[in-house]
């Protein structure tokens, strides 16, 4: 969660390495998910730092523009769900339940649905950190999903794997292979940190 402004810093630092943006801020024209990545993590330190009354105009500006950028790029990704080094890989759709939560370096692709159980509200994912959700995947319920998890395209999670480093897939999803996200994931979390120490 972000608490400060040193984790905002840090938090935009690891989205920038995992996404693999080499420039230091957005282009004017394009790299709209980094963008949309950035509004986020803005917004989420307004919600988390700025409570005071005085500064409701920040926090309904930051909110107003993930706003915006979400449904520009159909995205629904609730605030403070996702850790460092989220990795939105494509436009949406992406619907991502507030219940849900998601650890570092989390590679996201299209067409992923992560939600509850049918008939609850919390029931929601935990994903680890070093997850590799693929295009269409769904996962729902109160599962849990290990570190270093690859969740194949189209994928239907609906129990949790509590094996690291394996590959899974299917409808229902099963272990597929011991392949883990591995070579899918750039740990933008580990890499800023190692820089920030430097």
């Amino acid at each position: 969660m972000i608490d400060s402004w040193a984790k905002l810093r840090f938090y935009l630092e690891a989205d920038r390495i995992s996404l693999g943006m080499r420039r230091s801020r957005p282009r004017l024209f394009g790299d709209d998910i980094w963008k949309y990545q950035r509004i986020l993590r803005r917004y989420e330190h307004a919600l988390n730092c700025l409570r005071s009354p005085l500064f409701l105009p920040v926090r309904f500006f930051w909110r107003f523009r993930y706003y915006k950028y979400s449904i520009r790029l159909n995205f629904e990704i609730p605030p403070n769900v996702c850790g460092p080094g989220l990795s939105l890989a494509h436009r949406g759709p992406v619907i991502i339940n507030p219940a849900t939560r998601i650890g570092t370096n989390c590679r996201i692709h299209s067409c992923v649905n992560i939600g509850t159980s049918a008939g609850t509200h919390r029931d929601a994912p935990t994903i680890g950190d070093d997850v590799y959700i693929g295009p269409g995947a769904k996962l729902f319920g109160p599962i849990q999903v290990a570190d270093r998890i690859a969740v194949a395209a189209q994928a239907v999670v609906n129990r949790s794997f509590t094996e690291p480093d394996i590959t899974i897939g299917g409808i229902p999803a099963r272990k597929l292979s011991e392949k883990g996200a591995g070579e899918y994931i750039i740990r933008g979390s580990q890499l800023a940190a190692k820089a920030q120490a430097q």
